[in-house]
């Protein structure tokens, strides 16, 4: 990696955690602070939950074709001070309507910022240092969530609407501090300076879609990004939260223990993880993920189908979670890498937005089927998950055949210094 690469780099990941701090300050809170504080009603503060997720599947669409023509930084910025007025918005608001706007602005923020901050990362990362960059991008995210939750949770008081206007109000600066650090950032072939990146002029004249979707290995990846999602993100507050109440008897506090466990793991796990699978190919280790994901199914199971002692059950559901951030820890470095290195290089930021919107419909579609599994069909509901984790495990070493070995194993362009381009079918490999 060059030295300005490196300089863009360090910013870019200083915005990513900041950006995370601010988040964790209020996206635990959200339920609460519209149903009870503000005393909207239950049904108003789903809907608010719902308008926060429609938000991003009605904005990814459109972000990557941009982010594309334009450039992530640019989208980045938008992005964040879109953001930035949504959470300000969602701190003064009082009403139905108003509360409601607020949380499709911020929503729809939030979910630019994903595909524009990995483009970004894109294009400081070299295919050998790519799967570190990303690895590195999670670790901060998760960092920055968990410390922001944790303030958080020390300044909220429902008696005092204020303390909830504090949070928002620091993740509205949270986002302009992002915004403002985007703005130093120099990126090594941003448009706005000499020598703009090359572009596959031929493929996006074809029109992004069709050649994503004609890219069958993207395809495949899609398709293994939304189970992975549905699978597990889209578990965490519903279906599994519901499952530990109802089956296996878990406090409401204990579940606060258990993410945290699913925190601590990460945090701690996932430059070790890094040395393991940074010279492994990727399909094996996704594979390996679904493998142990089915474990903590299983673990799930025991906790609340077993016949053992409460205490067993909460440390077998516990487990669940922390072998979830483990899965996570892998996943990693390997997925969203992986992503960047399938697409054409003038369809980085539609492949990424792409795949931010399979995420986003999982996280939307899990909890709607996951929920109501997890509170009354509590054997159907395991078996149902073990199945899907082991889905991952097939899906992953069936996209292993379709990957070039450097698309597979990126320690080898190190090697070899040869870097593989895909050429999606009916599109032209771009020229350098």
């Amino acid at each position: 990696m060059t030295k300005a690469k490196g300089a863009a780099m360090r910013r870019i990941q200083a915005g990513n955690v900041l950006s995370a701090f601010g988040l964790g300050f209020t996206v635990p809170y959200l339920y609460v602070y519209v149903a009870q504080v503000r005393e909207l009603g239950a049904s108003t503060a789903g809907a608010v939950l719902a308008v926060f997720a429609m938000a991003a599947l009605v904005a990814l669409p459109f972000t990557g074709r941009i982010i594309d023509r334009r450039g992530p930084l640019p989208v980045l910025v938008a992005a964040a001070v879109l953001a930035s007025a949504g959470a300000a918005g969602m701190g003064l608001s009082g009403s139905i309507p108003a509360v409601v706007l607020s949380a499709a602005v911020l929503g729809a923020g939030t979910a630019v910022m994903q595909p524009a901050l990995a483009t970004m990362i894109v294009w400081c990362s070299e295919t050998a240092t790519r799967t570190r960059a990303f690895a590195t991008q999670f670790f901060l995210q998760n960092l920055g969530l968990g410390v922001g939750g944790l303030i958080g949770g020390h300044i909220v008081d429902e008696s005092r609407p204020s303390s909830f206007t504090l949070l928002f109000g620091i993740e509205a600066v949270m986002f302009l501090v992002l915004a403002g650090i985007a703005l130093t950032v120099r990126l090594p072939h941003s448009p706005a300076l000499p020598g703009p990146r090359p572009s596959d002029t031929e493929a996006g004249a074809k029109g992004g879609l069709r050649v994503l979707l004609g890219h069958r290995a993207m395809v495949q990846l899609l398709v293994l990004g939304f189970v992975v999602f549905f699978a597990c993100y889209g578990q965490f507050e519903s279906g599994l939260a519901a499952y530990g109440t109802e089956a296996a008897g878990i406090e409401p506090a204990t579940l606060g223990t258990a993410l945290a466990a699913n925190t601590a793991v990460i945090v701690l796990a996932q430059f070790l993880v890094l040395k393991f699978v940074e010279h492994r190919r990727r399909s094996r280790v996704i594979a390996s993920v679904g493998l142990i994901w089915a474990v903590a199914w299983l673990a799930a199971g025991y906790a609340g189908l077993g016949h053992g002692s409460q205490a067993m059950a909460t440390a077998a559901f516990i487990s669940t979670y922390a072998l979830f951030g483990l899965g996570e820890a892998m996943l990693s470095p390997t997925v969203a890498p992986l992503v960047a290195d399938l697409a054409p290089e003038a369809m980085v930021g539609q492949y990424n937005s792409a795949f931010a919107l399979v995420k986003q419909l999982a996280l939307a579609v899990g909890p709607a089927v996951g929920g109501p599994m997890g509170a009354a069909l509590h054997g159907p509901y395991i078996v149902t998950f073990v199945l899907f984790s082991l889905s991952i495990t097939v899906l992953a070493l069936r996209l292993g055949k379709r990957l070039s070995p450097v698309q597979d194993r990126p320690s080898l362009a190190a090697k070899t210094r040869v870097v593989a381009v895909h050429k999606p079918e009916g599109a032209v490999a771009p020229a350098h």
